[in-house]
């Protein structure tokens, strides 16, 4: 069942996916439609989940739970994980790769594999100071909290 995003609790579980690349409009749109179907039919054990996403930046793509409704469970998970490798084919992108780092550079989001990253840091091409994503958090309260949060201040700054 569809919440708004706004209107979840702030404990609500959360799942970050960020894509290899931008997304253009006309896929964000699609996107958005896909997910709206995908979310009225979400459920655990026959139950409807209170869910909603948020699209963030043409790259994010975050699903929300209100677990104080109905728990996810590993069934209603892996349905998830399969919509979002469907997505990944439709689109030729890399969702579930969690070695990859996404971090502001200016106005500009860039997409690093953990090897390039730990390298600019390195390097100083990034710094203590540069915003990251980190797509740890598992609540909408630390989503609104410390997503976008300066590396040192993340799991990045053992990099520094």
């Amino acid at each position: 069942m569809f919440i708004p995003f706004e209107n979840l609790p702030e404990d609500s579980k959360i799942w970050i996916y960020q894509s290899n690349r931008k997304f253009s409009d006309d896929e964000m749109a699609d996107i958005e439609n896909d997910l709206k179907v995908f979310i009225e039919n979400w459920s655990a054990h026959g139950t409807g989940l209170e869910s909603s996403y948020l699209l963030k930046y043409n790259r994010f793509i975050i699903l929300a739970v209100n677990q104080e409704v109905q728990q996810a469970t590993g069934c209603s998970i892996d349905s998830s994980v399969a919509f979002i490798q469907k997505l990944e084919q439709i689109y030729d992108v890399d969702l579930l790769d969690k070695m990859n780092v996404t971090f502001k550079n200016g106005e500009h989001i860039a997409h690093k594999s953990l090897i390039d990253f730990k390298r600019m840091a390195k390097e100083k091409a990034v710094t203590a100071n540069t915003i990251v994503f980190n797509n740890l958090v598992n609540s909408i309260e630390e989503f609104n909290e410390i997503w976008e949060v300066p590396a040192g201040e993340s799991w990045h700054s053992r990099f520094f």
